[in-house]
């Protein structure tokens, strides 16, 4: 027997958006511990145990997703683009930004280059298309 779109193999089942009771559980253990957990970590931290000080630290100071002071010359074409992975290799090789970094300015600057690229061609094929033949 096929369903009609929209409707599920079990109507009398979970509802949409209802939580596991597990989850719900560990979460209430979890909020009614979290003051004496993060206490005792970082009781341990201080005392130099190496997995409290890095969950510490991770915290504190966290290293993924900040800014990056690196400059980028403006981009509006392909050329643009290249000239723009090259000032990042440069950024590299002069120690301006780490490896890390690069990588994530690189994807930035090759998913510009693919959505410019996808733009021409939509381009290129509304001329095809509207072209008398």
């Amino acid at each position: 027997m096929k369903f009609q779109p929209g409707q599920s193999g079990n109507p009398a089942g979970r509802p949409r958006g209802s939580r596991n009771r597990r989850t719900i559980a560990s979460e209430r253990l979890f909020d009614a511990a979290a003051e004496t957990l993060t206490t005792t970590v970082i009781e341990l931290a201080g005392q130099g145990h190496p997995v409290a000080l890095r969950l510490a630290m991770e915290r504190i100071c966290p290293t993924k997703d900040r800014p990056v002071g690196f400059e980028l010359p403006g981009m509006a074409t392909a050329a643009d683009a290249v000239a723009a992975m090259g000032s990042v290799v440069r950024g590299v090789a002069d120690g301006d930004l780490t490896p890390r970094d690069a990588a994530q300015l690189a994807a930035v600057i090759q998913a510009f280059a693919r959505t410019l690229s996808t733009a021409e061609l939509e381009h290129e094929l509304r001329e095809l298309l509207n072209a008398p033949a």
